[in-house]
């Protein structure tokens, strides 16, 4: 999503509130809750979940694992929610032509370094690069090259765009930013 004038360009950087995030860390916690019930059944020799019946799985070693998974599985799932809950990632890309400014600001996790703003003079952009790796992991992700400063991605790395839209999408910046376009 973006929005563009003569003189600005915002665009509004997705976070971790995406679908799929939402979906993993639901999933993750009814695995790992399963696994946690069936390693307490064994343990209390009661049938907790109908599926199997406690005599099939001895408390050690099977329980103890299982249940060892299931609190694992429940730390990593409380990991997603936090990162949904905060939306870790997400913010905005603006460039000011008409200040001369480049702000790039994402939210991170809470703390001390939760606001993550950088900014650069427009004058300092040497191009936008463009690297593009197809095969069994595609990977095609934008970058700012910034004098002295090495390169910025502007893109997330799991962002499925097509060839089409990212060439797209890299075209309109550099033109709106009057740079070179780099391919790697």
């Amino acid at each position: 999503m973006s929005w563009r004038s003569e003189h600005i360009w915002i665009e509004l950087i997705a976070g971790s509130r995406k679908t799929s995030n939402f979906c993993w860390a639901f999933l993750l916690f009814l695995g790992s809750l399963g696994f946690l019930l069936v390693g307490i059944s064994s343990y209390l020799g009661r049938n907790l979940i109908s599926l199997f019946p406690p005599q099939q799985i001895i408390f050690f070693p099977q329980g103890i694992v299982m249940s060892f998974y299931g609190i694992a599985g429940l730390f990593v799932s409380s990991y997603l929610w936090c990162t949904i809950m905060w939306n870790v990632g997400s913010g905005y890309d603006r460039f000011d032509r008409k200040e001369g400014i480049v702000c790039i600001f994402r939210w991170g996790f809470p703390g001390k370094n939760r606001r993550i703003l950088l900014r650069f003079l427009m004058k300092d952009i040497q191009s936008i690069r463009i690297e593009i790796k197809e095969g069994i992991y595609a990977r095609r992700v934008l970058y700012m090259e910034i004098r002295g400063r090495g390169s910025i991605p502007l893109t997330r790395t799991d962002d499925n765009l097509t060839l089409r839209e990212i060439e797209q999408k890299v075209a309109e910046l550099a033109y709106f930013l009057r740079v070179p376009i780099e391919v790697f």
